[in-house]
């Protein structure tokens, strides 16, 4: 898992990847800024106070508090974006790293789409949960990290691995490797902690797991495997 995760932070950062980081990073502060000039002129719409000074100053200060909250934006937006370069990271991890493998077919346009809206609606729901829990109770850090992993671990490996295998072939999958796919998504879940450098967990997430599907099937293509029994 560790040389899995090494090998997709040294890919990202090449040459063939570079193309594919400005667009994921590109749009992604543009959503998160968006977000920051909503949620502001809401506030500055719905915040009527007599005494300028006194609005003035709680402007500033909730725009850094947005600000600082927009942290718990970026999976919800990194979600959004993983499915939209998926296939294109996908090819290129595969080219590098087994030139004369199989390579994985793109997933259906309206198979992609909904995918994608599923990941990022699910991850939303989760961090919109976990955010008053981190606010109010000490542990709420651990719920918001543990429900991050899970999710995070669960469907970049279920993206990854629909361009080589059918739905009921990746759920076995899933299940049999439950533990080793959580663990893989406590790593991206620390990858996504950090602060600047989560900008490029699309791109991160996605090579990790295309290296933990490979190091995965060839595990369970071996005699008792889930797809040498499939």
């Amino acid at each position: 898992m560790i040389g899995s995760a090494t090998l997709a932070i040294s890919q990202i950062l090449s040459p063939p990847f570079r193309a594919v980081l400005w667009k994921s990073v590109g749009l992604t502060l543009v959503l998160l800024i968006a977000i920051w000039i909503g949620l502001q002129g809401v506030l500055a719409y719905f915040l009527v106070l007599p005494f300028p000074w006194l609005e003035t100053a709680i402007s500033i200060i909730s725009g850094f508090g947005l600000l600082v909250g927009l942290a718990f934006f970026i999976a919800p937006a990194t979600a959004l974006f993983a499915g939209l370069f998926l296939d294109e990271i996908a090819a290129i991890v595969e080219e590098e790293s087994d030139p004369d493998g199989p390579r994985g077919n793109p997933l259906p346009l309206v198979s992609g789409l909904m995918a994608t809206v599923g990941f990022f609606g699910i991850v939303v729901v989760v961090n919109l949960i976990a955010l008053p829990l981190v606010l109010v109770l000490g542990f709420g850090v651990l719920v918001f990290f543990v429900a991050n992993a899970y999710l995070l671990g669960r469907e970049y490996f279920q993206m990854a691995a629909l361009r080589f295998h059918d739905t009921d072939a990746v759920k076995a999958m899933r299940v049999n490797n439950g533990a080793r796919l959580f663990m893989a998504g406590m790593v991206i879940a620390g990858f996504l902690a950090i602060p600047i450098v989560n900008l490029l967990t699309p791109l991160f997430a996605t090579a990790f797991m295309v290296h933990m599907h490979k190091r995965i099937e060839a595990r369970e293509r071996q005699p008792g495997g889930v797809l040498a029994t499939a």
